[in-house]
């Protein structure tokens, strides 16, 4: 019925768009935008009582303010609609037409959050993540989808609903709105939400308090959004910020990680970090789920090689001090490196993510990735490593019935032994005599295999992370085992690397010597379970042990 002549577009200043349209000679200017811009412009309302245009008095403008809160908070995104008569003959419109509106009525339009939105709302506050909503709603809209998904509420979980406190408040906000009597902010207190002009207004002391509380910023600007990414990075937190428009871009670069919807703007995605492309909240809650399982891998890998090197090493070490002679020979070595290593090594990256990954408090950025405790747990297993290493090897010259039964000293002084002056000969010491070392060897190997078992978890049991929930890991033990019964059983490879087939009663004992390993590391874990917070205040002053019971002792 009416043809188009001109348009105003939207723009964020004003909150309003008009379009001037002409029917049998009669032009009208239609204007729809935000409620308060809208009803601020207007001095006339279309009513249904008379069926005309009214004066826009006190009473009206309060009976729409009403309206316009209960639509609000029955959280759905309101338009203003309005028109006003022009000159039959205008052809341009400027936004000083947008005066001495018509208002004719509200367009409530429902847009509600996705049904997992509520969970990974309430999982990022298990994993000391705050979730702040930005939006350019209107205050009370964006305070009942707040309250809708959780993010009000301190105590809300998606399983267990709300705390009685916050059901209480519900309550007292449904009495008030059937009783016709208009409620806003009832579950938002005034510290946790903020309008642009409101935060405007503030001096930056009162900002930075306000950052630091809120959880809804509503009707902003782009500027808004910058300021706010300013703050928070301020007060040293790491900012993820999401956006899709191109007045989005600036905040979007200047956070830690911007985060572009995969529905947005070129300019947003080209701004940003990272690209949503299901442009679902909840994808970015398993990203971060995923990241820190990722980073948990990375540590368990460095923990398994650094603590099975530092074995090496101490094995090597222990040996040339005592006396003994040598344990591994350097191609052994390199076997266990380069082979049986590198196997269970790879595979710990297929870890499965610890049960409580998002529970646990986001760790600070310069936090190194092996702490001091983590490092004495390394030092202790690979100890335990290196000694039992040399233990096998001793144990198969001094207690083994197959061996030759020395005494510690024969073991130590070897160097000075005489072809013919004891009841062995001194070529067991030499390389003819390969199944000490083929003892150090398996129980290195061995040991490394159940050590590959401890690194499933940083903290968490065998029990709560049993072996089969890595089938990679058990692959790869199995491959490196049967390797390493190749390199025993095959004659051709046995001479290669300097080592001898294994008796029954000789893997017996190679199994008594690896697998206390396991519980070591399982008591390790338990200290770190229980004690963890008191451990990284003592590793933090340098001190194993508090200060007052060193002067004691």
């Amino acid at each position: 019925q009416f043809s188009r002549i001109a348009a105003l577009d939207f723009t964020r200043d004003r909150k309003l768009m008009s379009v001037l349209a002409t029917r049998k000679g009669q032009s009208i200017l239609f204007t729809k935008g935000a409620p308060e811009a809208v009803l601020q412009r207007c001095t006339q309302a279309l009513t249904n009582g008379k069926g005309a245009a009214e004066p826009m008095n006190d009473a009206v403008r309060n009976a729409l303010n009403d309206r316009l809160q209960k639509f609000a908070r029955g959280s759905l995104r309101v338009l203003a609609l309005a028109m006003r008569p022009m000159p039959a003959k205008q052809a341009t419109v400027s936004p000083d037409d947008e005066r001495d509106l018509t208002f004719l009525g509200f367009v409530g339009m429902m847009d509600p959050p996705r049904t997992e939105v509520a969970r990974a709302i309430a999982t990022c506050r298990s994993a000391g993540i705050r979730v702040v909503m930005v939006t350019g709603d209107n205050k009370t809209t964006a305070e009942a989808v707040a309250s809708q998904i959780g993010l009000g509420d301190e105590n809300f979980t998606a399983h267990l609903g709300a705390h009685p406190a916050s059901l209480l408040a519900r309550k007292t906000h449904e009495a008030l709105d059937a009783n016709g009597v208009p409620v806003t902010g009832i579950m938002f207190p005034p510290s946790k939400s903020f309008q642009g002009l409101e935060f405007d207004e503030m001096s930056e002391l009162r900002q930075l308090e306000a950052v630091a509380n809120m959880t809804v910023f509503s009707r902003v600007e782009p500027q808004h959004k910058s300021r706010l990414v300013e703050l928070l990075k301020a007060q040293g937190h790491v900012v993820a910020m999401t956006g899709d428009g191109v007045n989005d871009a600036p905040a979007l670069r200047r956070a830690n990680i911007g985060i572009a919807m995969g529905s947005g703007t070129a300019v947003a995605k080209h701004a940003s970090d990272m690209v949503l492309a299901d442009d679902n909240f909840a994808s970015i809650v398993l990203a971060v789920a995923e990241g820190r399982a990722i980073y948990n891998n990375t540590k368990q890998f460095i923990r398994y090689m650094v603590s099975s090197n530092i074995g090496e090493v101490v094995c090597i070490f222990i040996a040339a001090a005592l006396g003994m002679p040598e344990t591994l020979c350097p191609v052994q070595l390199l076997w266990v490196n380069l082979v049986t290593d590198g196997l269970p090594a790879t595979a710990l990256g297929f870890n499965k993510p610890d049960r409580d990954i998002m529970r646990q408090r986001p760790r600070r950025p310069n936090e190194s990735i092996v702490d001091k405790w983590l490092f004495v747990r390394y030092l202790v297993v690979g100890l335990y490593v290196g000694l039992v290493t040399v233990g096998a090897f001793a144990w198969w010259y001094m207690a083994y019935a197959g061996g030759p039964g020395l005494t510690w000293t024969q073991l130590t002084s070897f160097e000075e032994c005489v072809e013919g002056a004891h009841n062995y000969s001194c070529d067991i010491f030499g390389k003819k005599e390969r199944r000490p070392s083929t003892m150090s060897m398996s129980v290195l190997v061995v040991v490394e295999m159940f050590n590959a078992l401890n690194a499933l978890s940083e903290n968490g049991s065998l029990v709560t992370h049993p072996p089969w929930s890595n089938p990679w890991l058990v692959g790869a033990i199995t491959i490196s085992m049967a390797l390493h019964c190749v390199i025993l059983y095959v004659p051709w490879l046995a001479t290669t690397f300097s080592v001898a087939p294994l008796t029954y009663q000789e893997w017996r004992a190679v199994l008594w010597f690896s697998f206390p390993v396991i519980l070591v590391d399982e008591v390790l874990k338990l200290i770190s379970r229980r004690f963890k917070g008191r451990l990284r205040f003592l590793m933090a002053r340098g001190d194993l042990i508090p200060r007052s019971m060193s002067h004691q002792s």
